[in-house]
């Protein structure tokens, strides 16, 4: 077995301690990984605490993992030590159902989860990203196009196939009406990424303070949708929408902004359900549907994508010891955009 020293919940309200546990030997298909970096994702928080239902502790969240190969198992070939890697969300997959076939591994019914899943070669609890070190199948490592800045790279392996699978799906067109509703750890990224497809991008938000950032990031208007009436105006205008709050919120109001045809998807995860109209669809033939993630080689593209275009999250670094601190001020939306956790801190 391979030590490794990570941070752990060991109930919703313990908060993040430090933690030893085994990671298991180096298979003939491992990669041994020294993780650098690893992003806060809102996810982790809603399962640290249980949002989600009932977790199961220790928890050893983080599933955008960014590190060096130190070793590797001696059937691998893609992958030298010293070399740049990420991991995300998933680490394992059956790799023979139709999910698997078409790249949709996040879909399989075999997928195992960075972490909170259950390892299909130790039977025990999958540890994420929040430690010093990982041992992940060949299949589930990505390649890091060189030159870039590690810890904006690393939300990317969340935040970044999170909303860059949804826009490419939607095949959008240069200058299609494009909305993103929240610019925070998800929303920021969207923005950068819908603008570097050409789309004219508008940005939803609560806070009216984000309108210069909105811009900076690509966004070309910026709407505060608490502003009485401010939706009004924009009803049937937009090709697509791209909903990012994990918040409660109207979505009916939001889905009247869509043309006829057009699509709203959801990729923020509210804790309680959300209330839809049938006419809010209805009535413009409009479309809401749901994205998880990507699998492993939208992965890569979109990695390679953001990578060309000089996408990368903005990120505030921090140690270890602050992470507690981290998951309160991502609540409260006191970041910009990203934590990233610096495990040699």
């Amino acid at each position: 077995m391979i030590r490794a020293h990570g941070f752990a919940a060991d109930s919703p309200t313990s908060g993040l301690k430090p933690f030893e546990f085994d990671r298991r030997d180096v298979g003939a298909t491992d990669v041994h990984i020294e993780v650098l970096f690893c992003g806060i994702c809102h996810s982790d928080i809603h399962s640290v605490r249980s949002e989600w239902g009932v977790s199961q502790y220790p928890l050893v969240p983080g599933h955008e993992v960014l590190g060096k190969v130190v070793a590797t198992g001696k059937k691998v070939k893609n992958f030298k030590v010293g070399a740049v890697v990420g991991v995300g969300c998933f680490v394992w997959s059956c790799g023979k159902c139709a999910a698997c076939q078409r790249g949709d591994e996040q879909f399989c019914p075999a997928c195992v989860f960075t972490y909170g899943g259950m390892d299909p070669i130790r039977k025990e609890p999958t540890r994420g990203g929040y430690s010093d070190r990982i041992v992940v199948d060949q299949r589930y490592v990505l390649k890091i196009p060189a030159g870039q800045p590690l810890e904006r790279v690393a939300p990317l392996l969340c935040a970044g196939i999170t909303t860059y699978a949804p826009l490419k799906k939607a095949k959008l067109k240069r200058g299609s009406k494009v909305g993103v509703v929240g610019l925070g750890g998800l929303g920021h990224v969207a923005v950068k990424i819908a603008a570097a497809m050409g789309a004219d991008v508008t940005v939803f938000s609560t806070s009216a303070r984000k309108k210069v950032d909105a811009k900076r990031l690509g966004a070309k208007n910026f709407v505060v949708t608490k502003d009485p009436g401010a939706l009004k105006p924009l009803a049937g205008t937009f090709d697509y929408i791209l909903d990012t709050v994990s918040a409660e919120h109207d979505i009916n109001a939001l889905l009247a902004c869509l043309k006829v045809d057009g699509e709203m998807v959801k990729v923020g995860a509210p804790e309680k359900p959300m209330s839809v109209s049938a006419f809010s669809l209805i009535m413009g033939r409009r479309r809401l549907g749901g994205s998880l993630i990507g699998g492993i080689k939208a992965t890569q593209e979109m990695l390679n994508f953001c990578a060309k275009k000089k996408i990368l999250a903005d990120v505030e670094v921090i140690a270890p010891g602050q992470i507690d601190q981290a998951y309160d001020r991502t609540v409260a939306g006191d970041v910009k955009y990203r934590f990233v956790i610096d495990l040699k801190r």
